[in-house]
């Protein structure tokens, strides 16, 4: 689920790859587009560019294979120990690492969701192998990254409802350089043909339990944020039967018997190295600046604002439209309602008038900020300050595991059903496997799909 990194969870070596504004285009084309000899073509070229970065970082993986299962086992053991360490810290009365408040974690999750919104897309193009079985732990992965057709079980279904609980779906503001490695996982997906070991050695440094995804998710639940997008991969990528392991027994497996076996190592390794490009989720996380983020907010909500407020209420002299006329007057702005008392910093929010004006029953600005915008102006006003009672930790029961029901009146499904009509069983999986895709698993026809997808692999066994 993420990358095989030093155990402070940060990458020994981060690239800031092509030119600025190049990477988002790449993804969304390669997330988008419908013809796949475009997207084979464009994945290849990018992933071209990467590989060549990724030559010049150290290689880690050892080239030794009966030493790396061992590899991997020491890697998930060293990070248990250092979470246990943790928990030590915090029961003892220390800080979170991580997340310094709410907006702060929410900040992460928007931050990497260009990577978590394609979950498992570098196994995509490994599907039309299901009938080999030395595929089969590959395979079983991006099912298992599906949910296996239920929705309470999809990643990308998980972390959409995640995102929309908290006012997170735009992402016209996340910077161009945390879509990179969205967008190497939907190259590899379209050009495994051709890079299958890169695709074999990535998933296996992509697939080991990161110290990073323990810490996020008992921060998160401390905050009141539900964490099962990340709880669900620490068990699902366990070293023992998990999909750590799988990855390790996939390179065995599909080792060339009298090909050149030197080479196909040297190109895992290198795919391994994939996982160190761009910005890792510490970097990300420690590049969080709180009044940064509140101002590029009020920056974003300013052409808006400038003219809808009426000239009775003035602070220092100006009124609020002449306040919001121009963004290098908005830090001024911030410190006049200060001033006035508009705004009491290091005390409970509901002190401040402004807070009352946007958050609370008949608040004048109600519907003007999102939920993860009003979490900034909060955290912001409230700075010192701690409520005397922290946010309950959220525990989430067991999800459902029943088959969902269809819905019967979706296009989509009711054409899927026409085609899939008649056909032989093999013809039929040439049909499931586009919706299988990145772009389409998550959708009720692509989660029918995935369900339809194993029942038939089930039955060629």
């Amino acid at each position: 689920m993420t990358a095989l990194t030093r155990l402070e969870s940060r990458p020994a070596h981060e690239r800031a790859i092509l030119t600025a504004g190049s990477i988002k285009p790449v993804y969304e084309q390669l997330l988008l587009s419908d013809d796949i000899e475009h997207q084979r073509a464009l994945g290849q070229s990018f992933l071209e560019a990467q590989l060549a970065q990724a030559a010049d970082l150290p290689e880690d993986m050892p080239r030794d294979l009966s030493a790396l299962q061992t590899f991997v086992e020491q890697h998930c053991a060293d990070v248990a120990r250092q979470y246990a360490d943790y928990l030590q810290q915090r029961k003892d009365g220390g800080p979170r690492q991580f997340f310094t408040n709410k907006a702060h974690a929410l900040f992460f999750l928007q931050a990497v969701a260009p990577t978590k919104l394609v979950d498992g897309a570098w196994l995509y193009g490994l599907l039309r192998h299901w009938h080999d079985p030395r595929f089969e732990g590959l395979i079983c992965t991006y099912l298992e990254e599906l949910g296996d057709g239920n929705p309470a079980q999809n990643h990308v279904v998980i972390y959409r409802k995640l995102l929309a609980e908290h006012g997170l779906l735009d992402n016209a503001f996340i910077p161009d350089e945390r879509y990179l490695q969205g967008a190497l996982q939907l190259a590899l997906g379209y050009c495994s043909d051709d890079f299958l070991p890169e695709v074999i050695g990535y998933n296996l440094g992509y697939e080991q339990l990161p110290l990073h995804l323990l810490i996020s998710a008992y921060e998160l639940s401390e905050l009141g944020i539900d964490p099962y997008y990340f709880t669900l991969h620490v068990t699902i990528d366990n070293a023992s039967t998990g999909h750590a392991q799988k990855a390790v027994q996939s390179v065995l497996q599909l080792l060339p018997v009298e090909g050149d076996r030197e080479d196909f190592l040297r190109r895992v390794a290198l795919g391994y190295r994939l996982n160190d490009l761009g910005q890792g989720s510490r970097t990300i996380i420690e590049s969080f600046n709180l009044y940064g983020e509140l101002l590029s907010m009020l920056e974003r909500k300013r052409p808006f604002g400038q003219h809808m407020h009426s000239d009775f209420c003035r602070f220092e002299g100006r009124t609020v439209n002449q306040w919001l006329s121009s963004p290098e007057q908005l830090p001024g702005f911030l410190s006049a309602m200060e001033n006035k008392g508009w705004i009491k910093r290091h005390q409970d929010p509901q002190a401040s008038r402004f807070w009352q004006l946007v958050e609370g029953d008949g608040a004048a600005m109600f519907g003007v900020f999102s939920p993860y915008e009003k979490q900034l102006l909060h955290d912001w006003i409230a700075g010192d300050w701690r409520a005397e009672r922290a946010p309950a930790a959220v525990r989430r029961g067991n999800r459902a595991a029943a088959e969902p029901p269809v819905p019967v009146n979706d296009p989509d499904v009711q054409s899927l059903h026409a085609t899939l009509k008649g056909l032989a069983a093999d013809e039929q999986m040439q049909v499931l496997i586009p919706w299988l895709s990145a772009h389409r698993h998550a959708h009720p026809a692509g989660l029918m799909a995935t369900r339809r997808f194993i029942e038939l692999k089930s039955g060629f066994r």
